[in-house]
């Protein structure tokens, strides 16, 4: 057991569940709704990090063929964002899954009394839905989604809230992500990060980053 450390943080996407491809099904459903070329996985995967919003936005630019920022500026796009918002409630937990092992670790770091949270770039009301769908809600002490705080990550606020949350000294935290997103976050805290490699990296290998440690599945976690 790494006693070391009295709180570990994840990421979600990447990291904890395989989401990609029921996000690309709730993408694929609203370019579809507004009469827009469908696009494949792989891009998909590799917007995945800022938040589903941006993840939206850079779908709607490549689909339609247009600039990201006019697609910030067009009045159509709350529009749009409000029937994605339905299309990905209703897919949310439809195919994803957790990862190899993770249930079965946050459940043995919980019972020796190790704090767990999760930071993520998803927007609350995805983070409660995703959560609830794998039933792992009930494993974390603390949730800080994208729109939980002013900033997101790489701002390291939401690690912070962490810390300051349990009183704990960030040199007895760890950071567990899949993305460069991650790691610099975890960096711009000052606390340690480990990172997995078979998330969503923007198509990067993991090792890039310089991560503290690469960890093959959660079981280096124990």
């Amino acid at each position: 057991m790494n006693t070391a450390f009295e709180l570990m943080m994840f990421d979600l996407d990447g990291t904890l569940i395989e989401t990609a491809p029921e996000i690309c099904d709730a993408v694929n459903d609203t370019l579809v709704q507004f009469d827009l070329p469908v696009v494949i996985q792989t891009q998909v995967n590799g917007w995945i990090g800022h938040g589903t919003r941006e993840l939206l936005i850079q779908a709607l630019a490549f689909s339609g063929k247009s600039q990201v920022a006019a697609v910030r500026a067009s009045p159509t796009l709350a529009l749009i964002e409000a029937e994605f918002d339905t299309h990905y409630q209703s897919r949310c937990g439809t195919r994803s899954h957790l990862y190899p092992y993770v249930r079965e670790v946050l459940e043995q770091l919980r019972s020796k009394g190790v704090k767990l949270a999760v930071v993520t770039n998803k927007e609350g009301r995805y983070t409660k839905t995703i959560l609830d769908a794998h039933q792992l809600m009930p494993l974390f002490d603390l949730i800080v989604s994208g729109d939980t705080l002013p900033t997101k990550k790489p701002d390291p606020a939401g690690i912070l809230n962490c810390l300051d949350q349990f009183q704990i000294g960030r040199h007895h935290a760890l950071f567990v992500g899949d993305s460069s997103i991650d790691v610099a976050t975890a960096r711009n805290a000052d606390v340690a990060v480990w990172a997995l490699p078979y998330g969503y990296n923007m198509g990067q290998p993991i090792e890039a980053c310089k991560p503290d440690r690469v960890i093959q599945n959660f079981l280096s976690l124990t």
